[in-house]
């Protein structure tokens, strides 16, 4: 098992000049500023309490904040384009200024907001959408040369949960991944992440098909996201409240770790950066 684990993957990221090592997988905390974000413990609702998350998500081990002002639930409320960045900028500058160790990840789909973002001291775009909600996007990260992350999903997040449909959606996701990379590679972008969308435009079976084949995208040779942290294809699957999945959460983890996962983003630090450490220590 051990020659196809992430620990042979030699993976880093250009963050502004700061070299950051994905040959052991590294931890990307989840920090909401809104009001309506589906797990209700991951958000801030001043920058006091961005920045006291923020503290203790550093010392708990995680690698990268990863700071959000729109809701991607389903069916979450739309948020106009000054209201996000009115919400994000602020504790964005705050938390670059008071932990400029940080590594900032800017959670947005809108090519403006992302400029915004970087310019106020974040390192890394978030993109649920790969560009397909903002055509400027791929251009504006082509500009800004900061690291991209882009994630698989259908439609819109009001929408996407309507009726997925896939003939595979593993084969398809990766298809949707081949042609965004050669599109941003064309453009100059030179660090990529991937990111399947769990829990964005797939029912239950969807989530799980795609886990079992996640090593497929490590044919693109860059490095792989996994956000599975307290989501419906947990809650669904063992019929529990979102307070109460931490456990599955850890397995699906576990899981996704030893099917290539380099950075999994996550509301636990603490319980993500141990597993981590454990399957490590595993496959090592």
């Amino acid at each position: 098992m051990a020659k196809d684990t992430f620990l042979n993957r030699k993976h880093t990221l250009n963050c502004k000049g700061k070299l950051i090592d994905l040959s052991e997988p590294a931890v990307m905390a989840i920090l909401n500023i809104t009001p309506d974000s589906f797990y209700g413990a991951s958000r801030a609702q001043s920058i006091e309490q961005a920045l006291h998350k923020t503290e203790i998500f550093l010392k708990q081990g995680a690698k990268f904040i990863d700071v959000g002002a729109y809701s991607s639930r389903p069916s979450a409320t739309d948020v106009n384009e000054n209201e996000e960045i009115e919400r994000l900028i602020p504790v964005v500058s705050a938390i670059s200024n008071t932990f400029p160790e940080a590594i900032i990840s800017v959670d947005t789909f809108r090519a403006k907001v992302a400029e915004e973002g970087i310019k106020a001291g974040a390192h890394i775009v978030n993109d649920i959408a790969a560009g397909n909600l903002d055509e400027k996007m791929f251009e504006t990260v082509a500009k800004l040369q900061v690291p991209y992350i882009m994630m698989h999903m259908q439609g819109t997040p009001q929408t996407m949960q309507q009726n997925p449909t896939y003939e595979n959606v593993s084969k398809e996701v990766f298809a949707y991944f081949s042609e965004k990379i050669n599109t941003l590679q064309n453009l100059g972008v030179k660090d990529i992440v991937l990111d399947p969308g769990f829990g964005f435009a797939k029912t239950l079976e969807h989530n799980y098909q795609l886990l079992k084949d996640l090593q497929l995208l490590s044919f693109f040779e860059l490095p792989i996201l996994v956000g599975v942290s307290r989501k419906s294809m947990i809650t669904k699957a063992l019929d529990i409240k979102t307070e109460d999945a931490l456990n599955g959460t850890t397995v699906l983890n576990t899981a996704a770790l030893l099917k290539g996962a380099n950075i999994l983003r996550v509301h636990d630090v603490k319980e993500a950066v141990e597993c981590v450490k454990l399957v490590s220590r595993l496959v090592g």
